[in-house]
């Protein structure tokens, strides 16, 4: 197996990709795939917690038997995360009381993994349980039998064939390879509902007397009365670079997670964004925002810092970023602004639509085809059962949790801590590991909202202004080989238009025109056509 994997190895670096974090885009995109850690801080303390006391009843295993194990196993599992996890820790404790296993988690920085997991991949020495690999690059693995076709084995995994292969059996069109194997283990409701969008400065609004937009008028109008207002700000400030149009996109029906390409419901096939009409209405509208100084010139560059700086002076009043900053940024001016009062609004665009994120999610998490493979698999199967995602995302009641009157757990422990997150539950109890927690419990903190964060789950769902997924296709190998170079190619082309045309007072209907033939000649509609073609063998399946 070793000389097998080494010869991929210089596939992969040329097609690895930065691993899937709860973030998805990263601390400075706050952007992902559900999750929270942008602005999160680590505590230390004590990493023990004795569960000496912890009922010898589990609750719902999913018809799992408990312990799994008949003599002690040790397991290894590879992951990204900032927390070091020992092997006092709760979690680690608890586990292997309750199935017999004694997990030893590698953890490593998100800066450092991508390179520690090629150079263990090229090593053939692959830990039972690790994560972060593409899904073309783990589906060659498996081919290689390196790793496990967990297909194979769901007659003994009872949630895995529950949720997978019973409920959402487009879990294996999507992410199966083309005999039907399943390679990657898949996390089960871990995104909240509304987790990003727009948002505005309401102690401001409401001082001037200005109301929250209904609509992409009211808004271009709202910026006008913010620049009157204070002349020397740029109402409308981003830290999210190019993503910007990806995420106003959705706004306007042309976005989602293949964005520049995107499947268009009205008539069932692929589409290119970057050429639609409804892009230009979008593009547009950003030039007369920036024309009028309404759109901070540094859009496309301001950092994470010097955006902070903006939304919490009077520098910009209006964003569009990840629900946790609600809380962050009034908190982080308490002391200076105490009247700061960020809030979540609707989206701009003609269909007023915001992002949805998926039921499922794919980490890319693997178990190794070794001598332990049946005991990891079991041991995920316990992890994605209602009593292993309590363990995981909750605790164990009694030990380190009470229910509060409020339904969501409160930590004794950590009842002198400003606000218990999940990376301080990572870091002091060995929860919520990035790869971990494959059923997350609705009522852990991580969806425990505050009325901010409340609201803007009520503003999006109350009408369900969500965008509809698209499909998650699945690609054959040789188109893979050619959509790694045309979606770069055509993606960066687009990003280049894009800029130019909202900063360049000069690009109007000409450049415009230029732009479709350009990007026709570098391969739109053949990429499209490899689009459309797996999604026949998606509906024909």
């Amino acid at each position: 197996m070793s000389k097998k994997l080494l010869s991929l190895v210089v596939i992969f670096t040329m097609v690895f990709s930065v691993l899937a974090a709860c973030g998805g885009g990263g601390k400075n995109n706050g952007a992902s795939n559900g999750g929270t850690n942008d602005g999160d801080t680590n505590t230390g303390g004590n990493n023990g917690t004795s569960t000496e006391v912890a009922s010898a009843d589990y609750g719902d295993t999913g018809g799992l038997k408990l312990p799994i194990v008949d003599e002690p196993v040790t397991l290894t599992w590879m992951h990204s995360g900032n927390a070091t996890i020992t092997d006092e820790m709760l979690v680690v404790k608890e586990i292997e009381k309750r199935t017999g296993i004694k997990v030893k988690f590698q953890t490593y920085s998100p800066q450092t993994y991508e390179d520690k997991l090629r150079a263990t991949v090229a090593s053939g020495k692959l830990p039972d349980i690790f994560n972060g690999l593409k899904s073309a690059e783990l589906k060659d693995i498996g081919k290689q039998k390196g790793v496990v076709a967990i297909t194979d084995y769901a007659d003994m995994l009872p949630n895995f064939s529950k949720l997978y292969l019973e409920e959402n059996p487009w879990v294996l069109k999507s992410y199966g390879d083309q005999e039907g194997n399943l390679y990657t283990w898949p996390i089960y409701q871990l995104n909240r509902d509304v987790n990003h969008g727009f948002m505005y400065r309401k102690d401001i609004f409401d001082k001037h007397g200005i109301k929250p937009w209904t609509n992409t008028e009211e808004f271009y109008e709202a910026l006008k009365k913010l620049k009157e207002l204070y002349p020397d700000s740029y109402p409308y400030a981003s830290k999210n670079t190019e993503y910007i149009f990806r995420d106003w996109a959705y706004g306007w029906g042309i976005s989602g997670d293949s964005y520049p390409t995107y499947y268009d419901e009205n008539d069932g096939t692929w589409k290119f964004a970057a050429v639609q009409d409804a892009h230009k209405e979008m593009l547009d509208f950003m030039k007369k925002l920036y024309t009028e100084k309404l759109l901070d010139p540094e859009f496309l560059t301001d950092t994470q810092e010097s955006w902070t700086t903006k939304m919490t002076t009077d520098k910009a009043f209006v964003t569009w970023d990840w629900i946790g900053r609600l809380e962050l940024f009034p908190n982080q001016v308490k002391e200076t602004m105490p009247e700061y009062d960020l809030r979540y609004a609707l989206p701009i665009g003609p269909t007023g639509n915001a992002k949805s994120l998926p039921e499922v999610s794919d980490f890319s998490l693997a178990v190794a085809n070794n001598k332990n493979k049946e005991v990891a698999l079991k041991l995920l199967d316990y992890l994605t059962s209602p009593s292993g995602a309590d363990l995981m995302t909750l605790g164990v009641e009694g030990v380190n949790f009470e229910w509060g009157e409020d339904g969501y757990p409160v930590y004794p422990e950590l009842k002198d801590l400003p606000i218990v997150d999940i990376s301080i539950l990572e870091d002091r109890y060995g929860m919520w590991q990035e790869g971990a927690y494959l059923r997350p419990n609705r009522k852990s903190v991580y969806f425990k909202y505050s009325e901010r964060e409340q609201e803007a789950q009520d503003m999006i769902m109350s009408e369900d202004r969500r965008e509809a997924r698209d499909p998650i296709l699945n690609f054959t190998d040789e188109e893979i080989k050619a959509l790694s170079e045309l979606q770069t190619s055509l993606q960066k082309a687009a990003e280049e238009f894009n800029s130019k045309y909202v900063l360049d007072k000069s690009y109007g209907d000409k450049q415009w025109e230029d732009w479709k033939a350009q990007a026709a000649k570098a391969g739109v509609d053949k990429m499209l056509e490899i689009f459309n073609a797996a999604q026949q063998r998606y509906d024909a399946e």
